[in-house]
């Protein structure tokens, strides 16, 4: 798995689980879902009335309290698996309030923008999974390696490129929208589409295996963490070809 929170999972236990109590389930995982997705909803709509009502200054400071205190939980969670069920609700509505921040200021420079991003990513998740579903894409030893080194590889450019940003140091391929920002911005996309893959695959190992139950947030906080970073690179993709 390339999603830090689903590998260290796997790593945890490599072997079929020794069920002593109910064990986690596919149909778990999506209740998990939902309730994150009801608490996204939630803290989107509340953050998106400040914007209504002109509070930007207030929008500003819960956008960024959201991704930092998004980033916090994430972390915790990925390291203490057993406070999952606290983590993940809490970083869904953090993360709630800063799509929907981040969203309203995109909205403002580009009318429009940001419902074609949520249906560009639902139809991919729609199209990822029936893709791993019917079994068009399988994963195996070389396309889980080959993506994790992809995502790494990404994550990598991205903190470099923010230790520069620091410095006012700009980067012309995160920035601009030329043909070869663009290109990276497609690249990144399919990588981050191709994640959502691999979400499912251990949602799916991980049921068959028996994992404990409380491991239906990590699979469902996994896969929202993969959905909140394809959105914001298709958002950021949109925005170039505006621009263009």
């Amino acid at each position: 798995m390339s999603n830090p929170i689903l590998n260290s999972s796997f790593n945890d236990r490599s072997e079929t689980y020794q069920l002593q109590g109910v064990p986690m389930t596919i149909q778990g995982v999506m209740n998990k879902l939902g309730i994150m997705s009801v608490l996204m909803l939630i803290a989107g709509s509340a953050t998106w009335y400040q914007a209504a009502i002109g509070n930007y200054d207030k929008l500003y400071i819960i956008t960024t309290a959201g991704l930092i205190i998004g980033f916090i939980l994430a972390l915790v969670s990925m390291f203490a698996k057993n406070l999952a069920k606290f983590t993940a609700p809490l970083y869904a509505f953090a993360e709630g309030a800063a799509l929907a921040g981040i969203s309203c200021f995109f909205e403002a420079q580009f009318p429009g923008i940001v419902i074609k991003a949520v249906s560009l990513t639902f139809i991919t998740l729609l199209s990822m999974y029936l893709l791993y579903a019917t079994k068009v894409i399988k994963v195996n030893d070389v396309f889980r390696s080959t993506l994790i080194t992809m995502t790494f590889s990404i994550m990598i450019f991205y903190i470099i490129s923010w230790i520069l940003s620091l410095f006012n140091i700009p980067i012309p391929l995160l920035t601009n929208s030329s043909p070869l920002s663009i290109g990276f911005s497609v690249f990144v996309c399919a990588v981050a589409a191709f994640n959502l893959i691999l979400d499912f695959d251990f949602i799916n190992q991980a049921s068959s295996r028996f994992f404990p139950k409380e491991y239906e947030w990590i699979g469902a906080l996994g896969l929202v963490v993969t959905l909140v970073w394809l959105y914001f690179e298709i958002l950021n993709l949109l925005a170039k070809l505006n621009r263009k």
